[in-house]
């Protein structure tokens, strides 16, 4: 009776004599009455060693690892899967993997709409994990040679690959927010500390996975090649772990449930809302003070706060794009940039994919530093740091970064070999002959290349430049050996290299004319070609990609490209001979023509000339460059992670979470678009990346200095504290006149 009239009217006083006539007339009871016993306080959940952060998070963070080692496990070793096991072209294999990469960050919207209006956030992760393992067992499969041909590999893997891409960015929303609701409101700290042990995580993962699955693929052989199989296996069986562990949890995880189709719900709401505004655009009709306002007549008034709160923060995301394009360039533009340089550090060698390890690494360090160090040092000194701040300070801190690698840039440029430009080439002499050549090239002032005859396997100190009359031309060369002239022809195409080769075959000279590799090789490896001066064909077992057989009698082989290292036994075969040659140290980005010869006093050998250089700038200049860019991240990505779940409504923060990091597929999709139609060289486009960021972050902190800060709690919070606190004032007042 008394819930009934408190419904009614929550408001009237209780203690009018209309009302004091209900409770006077009613029974009492002269027996005391027994107190009912006191409900049971709620349980708070377990904490980890009596602190204020709740058991499951471990769980989450656990699973966060692992599925971050998952990933970019996989990916460490995609590309090469890509070129050597399916035999893809440079430009497919690139075009696949950003598409991958691009899905990859389209696909958590997907995810959050799953979460917040059908499944849950725990429910999506759990089902969309088992997809998760299903795409990592089927692109394992289809990295096993003996099961069917390339056809069947390809179709196994594309569609292995679309399931990862839907599993790892559905759950990607869900986990970050689900960690950040284990939190009680009053714990607010402590659930900032959680993003950044949450970011802590995924780069954990991304560093030892890094280093691990290309050990696995190279350092292992199945079936006769790199096993590419286990090094996608490997990945996938600690996706399994992340589903295990996360499962586990279960009993522990606070599960809000989900809150109907939001975005259905917040699509329709702005719709209507813009409607209904061009529906009452009299002037008699009096104005709203928001324009969601309008909707006010269909939907309920905390729909459209939340969805206020929504647009607010999605305005705020607009330049966020920009950043990620900068950041993301590690993986494509940087590491270009790496092959033109030296990994040999003296204590370690570094690939030049390997050097995206830096970023983790520094992750790792900067996450605690920045937490425990830097932002408690402007504390102290008076200065509000606020998120907003923070993400400002990243931006400008990346476009330092990128102005470090134009620098860069322009610095490896200058230690780059000259190229030929219109109607040149350039024109190097090779002597294989037992005894020194003459060489002058006709037509040309009859002036020969050297001032002193060629010795035998004298080594090139340079190439000649040479001018042609027109794009191509036959070069006529005269040789003197001995007493013996010869004169012979070769035909040349401009802005190429090329090399002449002089062998001797009893009392006659001969002439090679073979095209030289025009520049380093665009992946760092090394470019090696062999000519074999016996008798007898040559093969030679170099690399994966097969042996090299090189035809008598000064036959040339092919270039090959291979990593970096030392080669100081290969082996090699003839019809009915079994040796091994020492071609020594093969460094990064360099082309070495090797000569295989049979001297009698010391056997079979390789005589070794380096045609172009190898690379003499340090890996190690672009450490500034990456601690730059790794700093940004600290305070762009981790506080704007932090930032998207605690300014979004309650029942949005999924789908927030979800357009944060929609803004990472648009930042690629800014680089795919700029890398194509710039037409710029590399550092300049550097510049302009660097540029454009600085506009954006001004653009953002204009943006920022008009935001004001608000979480859904004080979205709701004074409607819902007046209603719990008239609701405590009746339920005492209903105790006083029972009483009387």
């Amino acid at each position: 009776m008394l819930e009934e009239k408190e419904s009614k009217k929550p408001a009237m006083n209780p203690f009018q004599k209309n009302e004091s006539k209900e409770t006077l007339f009613s029974p009492v009871c002269t027996e005391e009455v027994p107190p009912r016993p006191p409900s049971p306080p709620k349980q708070s959940p377990p904490k980890i060693c009596g602190s204020s952060y709740p058991l499951s998070i471990a769980f989450i963070v656990v699973n966060e690892f692992c599925e971050r080692f998952s990933y970019y496990g996989m990916k460490a070793v995609l590309t090469l899967y890509f070129l050597y096991f399916l035999h893809w072209s440079e430009d497919t294999s690139t075009s696949v993997y950003h598409a991958f990469s691009s899905l990859c960050y389209f696909t958590p919207i997907l995810g959050a709409a799953i979460a917040d209006s059908w499944l849950g956030k725990f429910k999506t992760i759990i089902y969309l994990s088992l997809v998760y393992v299903l795409g990592h067992v089927l692109k394992s499969l289809g990295a096993i040679p003996i099961l069917g041909g390339k056809m069947a590999h390809t179709i196994l893997s594309l569609i292995g690959l679309s399931l990862i891409a839907l599993g790892t960015g559905g759950i990607k929303p869900c986990v970050a927010a689900f960690g950040g609701d284990q939190f009680e409101e009053k714990h607010a700290e402590e659930r900032t500390r959680y993003f950044s042990v949450f970011y802590l995580s995924i780069n954990a993962g991304s560093l030892i996975s890094t280093f691990i699955t290309p050990m696995l693929r190279g350092d292992v052989q199945c079936f006769g090649e790199d096993c590419y199989a286990l090094a996608f296996g490997v990945p996938g069986l600690l996706m399994v772990i992340a589903l295990v562990v996360f499962a586990m949890g279960s009993k522990m995880y606070k599960k809000p449930p989900p809150e109907g189709n939001v975005v259905a719900q917040v699509i329709k709401c702005v719709g209507f809302a813009i409607s209904n505004r061009f529906k009452n655009r009299s002037q008699n009709i009096p104005r709203r003070p928001h324009w969601l306002d309008w909707a006010a007549e269909k939907y309920p008034k905390h729909l459209i706060m939340d969805v206020k709160a929504l647009t607010r923060i999605l305005f705020l995301y607009i330049p966020l794009p920009m950043f990620w394009a900068l950041l993301d360039q590690q993986g494509s533009r940087w590491t270009l940039q790496a092959t033109k340089m030296n990994g040999d550090l003296g204590f370690f060698v570094l690939q030049p994919d390997q050097m995206q390890v830096l970023n983790p690494f520094l992750v790792l360090i900067f996450i605690p530093l920045f937490d425990l160090v830097i932002y408690r040092l402007i504390a102290k000194c008076g200065i509000k740091f606020s998120s907003l701040r923070k993400m400002a300070v990243g931006m400008i801190l990346a476009c330092l970064a990128f102005a470090v690698a134009a620098i860069v840039e322009i610095k490896i440029n200058g230690m780059a070999p000259p190229q030929p430009g219109s109607q040149e080439i350039f024109l190097q002499v090779l002597n294989l002959a037992d005894d020194e050549v003459k060489v002058t090239v006709l037509g040309h002032g009859n002036n020969s290349l050297l001032a002193e005859p060629i010795k035998s396997f004298q080594k090139p100190t340079h190439y000649f430049k040479l001018h042609l009359n027109s794009k191509s031309q036959d070069f006529h060369f005269h040789l003197k050996y001995h007493n013996l002239s010869v004169h012979t022809e070769h035909s040349v195409v401009e802005n190429n290299w090329y090399t002449v080769i002089l062998h001797a075959d009893g009392k006659n000279i001969s002439s090679i004319m073979v095209k030289d590799v025009e520049n380093k090789t665009i992946n760092g490896m090394t470019a090696v070609r062999f000519i074999n001066t016996l008798h007898k064909d040559v093969t030679i077992s170099l690399g994966t990609d097969g042996p090299i057989t090189v035809d008598k009698d000064y036959g040339v082989s092919a270039y090959r490209t291979i990593p970096r290292g030392e080669y100081s036994a290969v082996p090699c075969k003839t019809e009915d001979k079994d040796f091994s040659l020492n071609l020594g140290l093969l460094d990064f980005g360099a082309s070495y023509l090797l000569v295989i010869t049979n001297v009698s006093n010391k056997g079979l050998q390789a005589w070794k000339r380096e045609d172009i250089l190898a690379n003499q700038m340090s890996i190690a200049w672009q450490l500034p460059q990456y601690a730059l860019v790794t700093a940004a991240e600290v305070m762009f990505s981790v506080t704007g992670l932090e930032f998207s779940y605690s300014q979004a409504p309650s029942s949005m923060k999924s789908v927030l979470q979800a357009a944060w990091l929609l803004t990472v597929a648009f930042g690629n999709i800014i680089v795919l678009v700029v890398a194509q139609f710039s037409g710029l060289v590399q550092w300049a486009e550097f510049i302009l990346f660097s540029c454009l960021l600085l506009v954006v972050c001004l653009i953002f902190s204009i943006m920022s200095y008009y935001y004001v800060p608000i979480n859904s709690e004080e979205i709701h919070g004074p409607e819902n504290k007046h209603h719990l606190h008239m609701q405590g004032k009746m339920v005492n007042l209903e105790t006083k006149n029972t009483k009387l």
